[in-house]
């Protein structure tokens, strides 16, 4: 268990005081020295963590990863990008770390990188000291350094790693333009409906309860729904509210829930195909970076199924590890997942069976990248059909709601 040591040193004609946390005081000692540099250890003596230091334990206690939050893309591209210069040009990796505790000016980095620095000083590799953040900084962050200090060349492993996270950024970034409009659309959609819920309606409902007849099904609808806003409103947006954050924690805390959730989520239209190609392009892409690195095939899919979030298509990509340390070749493991079409497991065969499967693999990560970019460019055609049915719905029983029982009343009138 780390503890956290007061150092007494003296420096440069003064005496300070600092903390540094360790296993032991016989490591705080080690790493007092490395740190201070050419001070005199006067005294080391375990003490309490800081008041910040045990409000974050708290959270962390009672809240888990709901006190956690992922770390910026953008800062974290730039600070793989400097490791990967740094390492290239030969500069050690703790030396390289250290820099970029420095430059980086996301906080949240910032830290990470000053404990993995720590951690680094105290014998630990850069992976075990990654693995901790690894819902920080992502499963492909952890899955490339790992494959960095396997071969050797941690550099060319940063390097690709900073191009995979810009890429999974630019998608990012992607889809969220693609939704823009729809989202707008469907906001205004819903303010609008909300106003003449709350004004419009109400002035013929004065209108309807006068008639004292039978009012047909569109208008019963119409003043229900006037009715669930203008006196329950409130509630009901409390009420969703609640469902959207329970949702979220027991997606994040609860196997079982998150499970039945992904398995629903690849049956939505559009949401199931973005999860499925999004993830496969993922694995293809860090598996065949793996293999291509001359990592067994068995623990280049171990690493590679860490990648997956959605845990139905993580469980069959599970299964082919099982079956290629059983003796099957990969191209049967892939078929019986049932996740690649025909076309893909010929590709695989043909590679296995002429000795270029990283280049046959790194054809099936493109193609599923190319499912997944096409996707994204048409959504808002995809999704406009959608839309302009949902509009037309609404007016439709906007207009019957309120005509209809005007027109009855005119009949009345006339007869």
């Amino acid at each position: 268990m780390i503890s956290y040591y007061e150092v007494n040193y003296f420096k440069d004609g003064k005496r300070d005081k600092s903390l540094v946390k360790a296993i032991s005081r016989k490591d705080a000692i080690s790493l007092a020295k490395i740190k201070f540099s050419g001070a005199t250890i006067l005294k080391i003596k375990e003490t309490t963590p800081p008041l910040d230091v045990q409000i974050n334990d708290l959270k962390e206690k009672y809240f888990g990863k709901i006190s956690q939050k992922k770390a910026n893309v953008e800062h974290l591209v730039s600070a793989v990008r400097q490791l990967a210069v740094m390492t290239n040009a030969g500069i050690s990796i703790h030396d390289s770390i250290r820099e970029v505790t420095k430059s980086t000016v996301d906080p949240q980095l910032k830290e990470i990188f000053k404990v993995v620095d720590e951690d680094l000083n105290l014998g630990k590799s850069l992976t075990e000291s990654m693995a901790k953040y690894q819902y920080q900084v992502g499963d492909v962050t952890v899955a490339m350094i790992e494959l960095g200090e396997s071969t050797g060349n941690i550099s060319e492993s940063l390097t690709k790693l900073a191009d995979i996270l810009e890429e999974m950024m630019e998608n990012s970034k992607k889809l969220k333009s693609a939704l823009r409009y729809p989202i707008t659309v469907i906001v205004a959609i819903a303010i609008a409906f909300t106003i003449l819920m709350v004004y419009v309606v109400p002035k013929f409902k004065e209108i309807f309860e006068k008639l004292g007849s039978e009012l047909p099904t569109p208008t019963k609808i119409l003043l229900f729904c006037e009715s669930a806003i203008n006196n329950y409103g409130i509630f009901i947006l409390v009420g969703l509210i609640g469902i959207v954050v329970s949702h979220k924690h027991m997606y994040k805390n609860n196997y079982e829930y998150k499970a039945k959730a992904d398995e629903y989520y690849l049956k939505i239209y559009l949401i199931g195909n973005l999860i499925f190609y999004a993830s496969m392009s993922r694995f293809m892409l860090i598996f065949t970076e793996l293999v291509r690195a001359g990592i067994p095939i068995a623990d280049a899919l171990d690493t590679a199924v860490l990648t997956i979030d959605n845990e139905n298509i993580k469980e069959k990509l599970s299964i082919v590890k099982t079956q290629v340390e059983r003796g099957a070749n990969l191209t049967d493991a892939f078929k019986e997942t049932e996740l690649f079409e025909g076309m893909l497991i010929q590709m695989i065969k043909a590679g296995e069976a002429g000795g270029a499967l990283d280049a046959m693999l790194e054809k099936v990560s493109d193609y599923y990248k190319e499912k997944f970019n096409n996707i994204i460019d048409n959504l808002s055609s995809y999704i406009e059909p959608i839309l302009i049915g949902f509009i037309a719905g609404m007016v439709l029983m906007l207009a019957l709601g309120i005509f209809m029982p005007m027109w009855d009343m005119a009949k009345a009138v006339k007869g």
